[in-house]
């Protein structure tokens, strides 16, 4: 399925019925008087966060949503029957606004969350409604209301409880590979992940996150090289970052310092609340490098970027280190959880 995390979709809410003018006919009553019912409500159209549903590419094809329009009003004093209301389903994590204003309506990040964009017009009046003591047949109805109509932009951002961020063939693929059963494309070029991949890492009886996986960085980002920044937005949302390195590049004139200060470039271009989000350093492809060699690499790579924060080592091939880096993130999560 291909992903699309952007959309414009048009919704309208259904008009009210327009009240009915009727007077009662009877044998052997004579002018019985009015019996115009009022006509019956629009239905409103509310949009509904699906666990289901992964992407807004269905919106690339169904752009316009209509709710049922409310009957009008008849005779006998009967009530016109209200249009049935519109739920239109999007995944979980989606941004609302309104295209016309800017507006942020909503933001459904609850599984069932349901948020109404636009509500029905109102059903019109019957002329039953306006008879009185010195009006006793009145001809006056009132015609219903149309419903709302709004062009909104639909914005998925993924939800997550940790992101992976690197350079293209960091490793960030087979690591969430390696740790979950999601099945991202691995391949030993470039920018083979094309679009965000989410993957359940499950370390323990009732412990497990959610890892976000997204397209590689590469410097010049924020000006549209590469794939540039379009797939940052899906890592807002978590609350923490694995920033992973390759300890042991192929590419002679690749360096890991330059690498990493790259990617944390790009993060504050991008947004501040990004950059300054925890993030740890993941020194992936130990595979590669004997111990010694590691440990010398590792010490001078820390020194040259200044780094005081967590660091793990592992390997994303062999699965070395990933059960030590999975049990510190649900710790960490955890913590937050019991801070908050």
């Amino acid at each position: 399925m291909k992903f699309v995390d952007e959309a414009t979709i048009r919704v309208q809410a259904g008009n009210g019925g327009h009240g009915c003018l009727s007077f009662r006919r009877e044998k052997f009553v004579e002018r019985g008087g009015p019996d115009g019912g009022d006509g019956g409500h629009g239905g409103d159209v509310y949009l509904v966060a699906d666990p289901s549903i992964n992407t807004l590419v269905d919106f690339r094809v169904a752009r316009k949503f209509r709710a049922e329009s409310g009957q009008g009003g008849a005779g006998r004093n009967k009530t016109g029957r209200s249009g049935d209301d519109l739920e239109v389903k999007v995944p979980c994590g989606t941004v609302i606004h309104d295209v016309d204003t800017g507006e942020l309506i909503g933001d459904l990040t609850e599984v069932g969350e349901r948020l109404k964009v636009v509500e029905g017009g109102r059903g019109g009046l019957g002329n039953t409604r306006f008879k009185s003591s010195t009006n006793r047949a009145p001809r006056k109805i009132t015609n219903g209301t149309p419903g709302e109509a709004r062009h909104l932009a639909l914005e998925l951002k993924l939800l997550a409880d940790v992101g992976l961020v690197g350079l293209p063939n960091a490793g960030k693929s087979t690591l969430i590979r390696s740790m979950s059963a999601a099945k991202p494309k691995v391949a030993d070029y470039p920018f083979t992940t094309l679009h965000p991949n989410l993957g359940v890492v499950s370390v323990g009886p009732l412990q497990s996150f959610v890892m976000a996986d997204v397209p590689g960085l590469i410097e010049g980002a924020a000006e549209g090289a590469g794939l540039g920044i379009q797939f940052l937005k899906h890592l807002q949302r978590t609350r923490l970052l694995l920033h992973l390195v390759d300890i042991a590049p192929i590419d002679e004139d690749a360096s890991p310092v330059a690498d990493f200060q790259a990617i944390q470039d790009e993060l504050g271009k991008f947004s501040e609340d990004l950059s300054t989000k925890p993030r740890w350093l993941v020194l992936n492809k130990i595979d590669l490098l004997a111990e010694d060699q590691l440990e010398a690499t590792k010490k001078a790579l820390l020194e040259a970027l200044g780094w005081d924060g967590p660091v793990y080592e592992v390997s994303a091939v062999t699965g070395k280190g990933t059960d030590d880096l999975g049990q510190a993130v649900v710790q960490y999560l955890e913590a937050l959880a019991e801070a908050s």
